[in-house]
């Protein structure tokens, strides 16, 4: 056994305690606590300074940025907002048109979330509970079909839907998104759906739920993390796409989407970086509250407590 620790006593009678060891569990614990910090400024940096340089160029003049390209900090009454003014205002009036362009892809990104969790919601909570011939290479072979490159599909699809008329207009790129995107998503869903307990729908189906009953009274409530997680996932695809919305809306400016049309931006001369930058931070802006008003149920773990023992 060791000999107990002694206590020194001071000049006003109190006991002051021992000097502390510094053992190799010590150590470690301060290291590391230190280190996270570290990586997270780290992090914070990569992350954020991109997005924050790219809006301090929107911000500013021309002819401020090349006189002084690096500058990191612009004074209050420096700022112009006046490249948002041209990039927003109808391509009429001497703008860049992308108030239309952002209109056609929420419709675009909307309706691909919407119809794309019609579909998906019961396929995987099919491939998930109902047991038949094949069920669990199903699966597999929905994420096999999302694995193909898009190129390949382009061709042909190009081809088809000039045939029944839908090249050029917004239904057609809709149906196009909606078709690559609902393999992936049943097969993200149906991971989901396999982790809920079956004895809650057992025990719904015994107070009287039919199958359907059952699905959206017990099974959706439990998975809204995940179907809204899968939700975003959808929007954020259809919003940046830009391989299909090139191939079906080029030779219609009022169909295009933001993707293509900061495109466009970036491929011309005549086009100022201030502009170029403004036309990418209202690009971004969407998406970051779009994630920023679904992060609690993103993170929210609805079945914490749903079944016991």
């Amino acid at each position: 056994m060791s000999a107990p620790t002694r206590l020194e006593s001071r000049d006003d009678g109190r006991v002051s305690p021992p000097p502390r060891r510094w053992t190799r569990d010590t150590i470690e614990t301060q290291v590391f606590r230190i280190l996270r910090w570290v990586v997270i400024a780290a992090l914070l940096v990569v992350t954020l300074f991109p997005f924050y340089y790219m809006l301090l160029l929107s911000v500013r003049s021309l002819d401020e940025v090349l006189l002084d390209p690096g500058a990191l900090w612009v004074p209050p009454n420096e700022l112009d907002l006046g490249t948002y003014a041209e990039v927003l205002s109808s391509q009429e009036s001497g703008g860049q048109g992308f108030l239309q362009f952002m209109r056609n892809s929420a419709l675009v990104a909307l309706g691909t979330v919407l119809l794309t969790l019609l579909v998906s919601l019961p396929g995987a909570y099919a491939v998930s509970r109902l047991r038949f011939f094949g069920h669990r290479q199903v699966s597999a072979l929905f994420l096999a079909v999302y694995l193909f490159p898009s190129i390949l599909l382009a061709v042909p699809l190009f081809v088809f839907f000039s045939r029944v008329g839908l090249r050029g207009q917004l239904a057609g790129l809709l149906l196009v998104y909606v078709s690559q995107i609902v393999a992936v998503s049943i097969y993200m869903l149906r991971n989901y759906f396999d982790t809920i307990p079956v004895s809650l729908e057992e025990a719904a189906a015994i107070d009287g739920c039919s199958r359907l009953g059952v699905m959206w009274r017990i099974s959706l409530p439990l998975a809204m993390p995940a179907i809204m997680a899968n939700a975003l996932f959808i929007f954020m695809i259809a919003w940046n796409e830009f391989l299909f919305a090139l191939l079906f809306l080029l030779e219609e400016r009022d169909s295009w989407t933001v993707s293509l049309g900061l495109s466009q931006l970036s491929g011309s001369i005549e086009v100022p970086t201030t502009v170029l930058m403004a036309g990418s931070v209202i690009i971004t802006v969407p998406i970051i509250v779009v994630f920023f008003a679904t992060e609690k149920l993103l993170v929210e773990g609805l079945t914490a407590g749903a079944e016991k023992g």
